[in-house]
């Protein structure tokens, strides 16, 4: 039996986050309406991104974000100084709550989508969609919610480098173009994730919110020293972690060869002798990358390509509303 492997060689496995399996438990998330299961019925990717923002719209009405969205578009909740002549009184009228109109030089927020295309993106075991499918759906689903709201968005890939970029715009048609150049992307060839970081930092020349998407299968010390550039660099960063969910949950069993997407290396392992050390190891390491990106004010986001993307999407959204 050969699988990919779960993480490269000599690196720990991956680690952290809430507790996915209890997660994929839950029949209220298998019967999601924004689940990988029920988005891949929709081959379109355009149709698939407005399925996704439109669904987690609606929910924000139903969940303890009701509200936001009046907050999120085009207002900012009324602060002590503010000028009672501003306040938008249809927006109390709908929330109980004080919001006054926004200029649009405050709510600008300029967005680029920041791809891993290393093979080892390509890998599912028993999902629907690979990382990388899972990672596309979930950047053209941002693309759409920041065009929604007239904001800059844009594109930069990478895998052993910076392979291409799309500039940030707000004009009409924006979507289209980074939607069209999202659907072509193919994962293939190594990753150099901490220059390619680095790489970014250096590109973008005003602020930005850089939303990044890797599994983040590399040497995490010179990672961190990339992610720590960017800030420094003024930008805010969204780091979506993203693995499949068998390599969250290790369903394997016996002799179970493993082998390494880009480097083409085979481990064997006994994976039911295995199993116990390869989740506690998976655990700290996306505990270290939590505890990390916390002190550099990076939003991390753990997730898996069984979970459905409203969640990463509310993490976008608690994120714009943090910079007003």
């Amino acid at each position: 039996m050969r699988q990919v492997a779960a993480s490269p060689p000599n690196q720990t496995p991956p680690n952290q986050a809430p507790p996915t399996s209890t997660l994929r438990e839950s029949p209220l998330l298998s019967e999601s309406p924004l689940s990988p299961h029920v988005i891949n019925q929709i081959k379109r990717l355009d149709l698939r991104a407005q399925m996704v923002v439109r669904g987690f719209l609606q929910g924000l009405h139903a969940s303890p974000y009701h509200g936001f969205s009046v907050q999120f578009s085009e207002h900012r909740r009324y602060s002590h100084g503010d000028d009672p002549k501003t306040i938008d009184w249809l927006a109390y009228a709908k929330t109980d709550k004080y919001y006054v109109k926004r200029f649009e030089a405050e709510t600008n927020l300029t967005g680029y989508l920041v791809m891993d295309l290393s093979e080892s993106m390509g890998f599912t075991h028993r999902q629907e969609l690979t990382k990388f499918e899972y990672a596309v759906c979930l950047a053209a689903s941002l693309c759409y919610l920041m065009v929604m709201q007239q904001d800059p968005v844009g594109l930069i890939t990478f895998a052993e480098k910076v392979r291409a970029q799309l500039p940030a715009r707000s004009r009409r048609g924006q979507s289209a173009d980074v939607l069209a150049q999202l659907a072509r992307l193919k994962p293939a060839g190594e990753t150099d994730l901490a220059s390619c970081i680095a790489s970014v930092a250096a590109m973008l020349s005003h602020r930005s919110l850089v939303m990044l998407f890797t599994d983040l299968l590399g040497d995490p010390e010179p990672t961190y020293a990339a992610l720590a550039r960017l800030r420094h660099s003024g930008h805010d960063v969204i780091l979506f972690h993203i693995l499949d969910e068998a390599e969250v949950s290790f369903p394997f069993e016996g002799p179970v060869e493993f082998e390494d997407t880009e480097t083409g290396e085979r481990i064997p392992v006994d994976a039911t002798g295995f199993r116990d050390d390869y989740l506690s190891g998976l655990e700290a390491f996306r505990e270290e990358y939590r505890q990390r990106c916390s002190k550099l004010r990076i939003d991390y986001v753990p997730l898996d390509t069984s979970m459905p993307f409203d969640r990463a999407l509310t993490e976008y959204l608690v994120n714009r509303r943090s910079r007003f």
